[in-house]
């Protein structure tokens, strides 16, 4: 089986570092940025990303504007996108598929339910 590639971004580094370590324990490969610009300038390249965490609260650019514009690059259009917010309230996943994103999760992560979303990419 071939690794995945999980591309993480997030504003906060304990969670990058916490879900990195918990991805690579179950072999997924890891790249990570701290906002969404550093994102979108990753994801022009060739860079291998199978699967984007997104956190939908950052600064300057959330993941309710940072998704659209991600599923607009040519070579991204049909990458997962799992949006991660703390901001578990009705209605927060709605917004965040309406946003583009493939699934939704909320903080803290239920590990579990990532890694089951992650197996189905």
């Amino acid at each position: 089986m071939l690794k995945k590639r999980v591309l993480i971004i997030d504003d906060d580094s304990r969670n990058i570092f916490a879900l990195t370590a918990t991805l690579r324990s179950k072999s997924y490969e890891c790249l990570s940025c701290l906002s969404a610009q550093e994102a979108l300038a990753i994801l022009e390249t060739d860079a291998v990303v199978d699967v984007i965490l997104i956190d939908m609260m950052m600064p300057d650019m959330d993941g309710y504007e940072a998704i659209p514009r991600i599923k607009e690059l040519k070579n991204r259009s049909s990458t997962p996108i799992i949006s991660v917010t703390a901001q578990a309230m009705v209605g927060d996943r709605e917004k965040c598929l309406r946003a583009g994103a493939t699934d939704y999760v909320a903080k803290p992560i239920n590990v579990d339910r990532l890694l089951q979303l992650l197996s189905e990419i």
